[in-house]
């Protein structure tokens, strides 16, 4: 098993459930077949499909073998068409050198979620109403007509007196802003040494960033080792259903220690569907590259932190 799985398994079934994804058992019939060959137990709990994984996963997907099992109080045919959505969610979600398992798990259920009738979670908390829907016009409008800020000096808009009580700027590292059908993307991402510093510098942007703090969503998350190596890790999706538990999902995933990241989004009008996930995530890492948080390849504890451009 290669370690990208290893540790994309351990975190799905920290999230979801300890057999989430399980191993198939050995038995004397597929004693020579089922290396690499998982269970994955679907959100419903009432079907679980076969999925191997290559041994060059992430550069190849997994496939997806059939149904494990079906409960006995779905209807007939939900197996099949359980492993129909799997394969479909996968080809969608699936980008090559990138783990796709916590993105293929809550896609599914999304789908399995809506196909079965249940109310599914709103997309754009803010977009319910007509109301709603002037107030993010409006907001996006004062988006597109004034240049997201990328720099880590003060703003104008902060009085002198309030900077003083926050302090200095939280040295944050700024991704590239992504736009989608009028959605604005940007993370940055911050190294801290505590939940509490983590905090700090979140409410340290929400106060004198105006543009910010309007914003549709904040995501935020962080992951911190505390002394006697006691870990931390937190999230908040601010309203965008599940996109806290991704961009903690990612930073797991690439393995990031001591750093804290803000994913903002100006919502656009139009609603994006999975590919707003596939956004934020995109932004997070991009701020953790640029701020060299990722581990050096090569050194045995990570080595020293690559100097991002700030």
């Amino acid at each position: 098993m290669s370690e990208d799985l290893d540790n994309e398994i351990e975190a799905i079934n920290s999230i979801y459930g300890p057999n989430t994804l399980v191993p198939l058992p050995l038995t004397t019939s597929n004693f020579d077949i089922s290396t690499n060959i998982y269970i994955l137990n679907l959100p419903s709990d009432a079907i679980a499909v076969r999925l191997h994984f290559p041994n060059d996963y992430p550069l190849s997907p997994p496939v997806v073998l059939g149904t494990q099992h079906v409960g006995g109080d779905v209807e007939k045919g939900a197996g099949t068409r359980a492993v129909e959505i799997v394969k479909d969610v996968l080809r969608l979600v699936f980008r090559e050198g990138e783990v796709c398992l916590f993105d293929l798990v809550e896609e599914v259920g999304d789908v399995l979620k809506g196909e079965t009738g249940q109310e599914d979670a709103e997309e754009e908390s803010t977009g319910t109403s007509h109301g709603a829907e002037e107030r993010e016009k409006k907001e996006m409008e004062t988006v597109e007509d004034q240049p997201i800020s990328t720099h880590n000096g003060g703003h104008q808009s902060t009085s002198t007196g309030l900077a003083q009580q926050l302090g200095e700027a939280p040295p944050w590292t700024i991704s590239e802003v992504v736009t989608e059908k009028k959605s604005v993307f940007i993370a940055r991402a911050a190294p801290v040494t505590s939940p509490a510093q983590a905090k700090q510098y979140i409410y340290h942007l929400l106060s004198t960033d105006k543009k910010v703090a309007k914003a549709t969503h904040n995501i935020t998350a962080w992951r911190i080792k505390g002394e006697g190596n006691t870990m931390y890790q937190d999230c908040d999706d601010d309203g965008e259903t599940a996109a806290g538990g991704r961009v903690l999902h990612l930073m797991q995933v690439m393995d990031l220690w001591g750093v804290v990241v803000v994913v903002t989004r100006w919502y656009g009008g139009v609603q994006l569907g999975p590919d707003r996930f596939r956004i934020i995530n995109s932004v997070a890492r991009d701020a953790f590259v640029k701020g060299g948080f990722m581990k050096r390849e090569g050194t045995k504890d990570g080595g020293e932190r690559k100097k991002g451009k700030k």
